[in-house]
Parts: C-alpha cells; structure tokens; sequence
C-alpha cells in the first residue's frame, strides 16, 4: 500500500525480523525512528510504551493501542497531544472497522509466519511462546 513500515521492539529477533519483512527502520525500545510517524500501532502491554509512541508521531496521526490489557500509563508531558494527535484503543474497534482491514488485508498481501500446533498440544505452544522461541504465531488446530 506504499507505507514506510518502522518497528520498534526489544527483542533482536523480532527486529530482524521486521527487517526480513520490509521494514524500512528498526529500533530498540526507546529508540526514535528517523523520520515523524503517520501512525503508530503498540502491542506491548506496558503503558510506557504508549508515551514512546506518542513522541514518535507527526502532527495529526494516530496512535493505536493494541494491548487488551494495559499497565498503568505513566504521566506524560502534554505537547505530547498537541497539533491534534491521537490515542485509540481497540476497544473502539467496530466489526465494520475489522472487516474494512479484512478486505485490505486481503489486498496488500500480508505475509505471515505461523507455526501450527495439534490442539493437544496448547500447553507446549504456550510454553514456547511465553519463552520466545515462536516466530510468527502460534496456531492451534483442530482435527
């Protein structure tokens, strides 16, 4: 779709990664990318996190908060909201939302990695996914 892809993580691994998949820039956490962002998408479940995103962005964009459950959002300064940014969270996210992404999705294409695993075998995939060693997402199927 023509964007500029940044990744910011603290794992190596997820950086390479990134790269592998396109992206134009990686980081590590606390990183700035190298030019202001359109829009930013955070998945860690940590509140800082949100406040790195917010100091990333252009003057209008967006920041998406994409973790079910957050840690506390510490204080952050307010020229952080200045020129008309933005925080979301997915919990504004409508079933018209998912399926416009659904038909981009479709579009783009977007590439993924999985790795499949019996359903009897959840406990294992949690298990290699809680210590790092999934690259992708873990999928359980059923047969």
């Amino acid at each position: 779709m023509g964007c500029e892809v940044h990744v910011v993580s603290r794992s190596e691994a997820d950086r390479e990664q990134a790269r592998a998949l396109g992206a134009a820039w990686t980081g590590a956490s606390g990183d700035r990318p190298p030019v202001p962002l359109d829009a930013a998408i955070t998945f860690a479940p940590a509140g800082a996190v949100v406040v790195e995103a917010l100091g990333a962005l252009d003057r209008g964009a967006t920041v998406a908060v994409n973790a079910i459950h957050l840690d506390r959002v510490p204080e952050l300064p307010y020229e952080l909201l200045w020129w008309e940014r933005e925080l979301r969270s997915v919990a504004n996210v409508t079933r018209q939302d998912a399926g416009e992404f659904l038909e981009i999705a479709l579009r783009i294409p977007i590439r993924t990695e999985t790795e499949v695993h019996p359903l009897e075998d959840a406990n294992l995939a949690l298990a290699r996914l809680s210590r790092g060693e999934v690259s992708g997402a873990a999928v359980l199927a059923c047969t």
